[in-house]
């Protein structure tokens, strides 16, 4: 894991087309925002995981 440290303002870029800014901190909170193509899913881990349950459970027919 790459942990690199952003001040507010400053963004992450990956690949080519993906941008990651600081948006805010404010108590203990980090809020960010993403910049990515349409095509490419962007969605917090928690989101991310009830998704894939999901395509998990209608590949099995439940």
């Amino acid at each position: 894991m790459l942990v690199i440290g952003r001040q507010v303002g400053e963004v992450i870029v990956i690949g080519d087309d993906i941008r990651v800014m600081v948006v805010e901190t404010r108590e203990g909170v980090v809020r960010f925002g993403v910049d990515a193509p349409r095509e490419v899913p962007v969605h917090r881990a928690e989101v991310y995981k009830r998704i894939k349950e999901g395509q998990q459970a209608k590949a099995r027919g439940v």
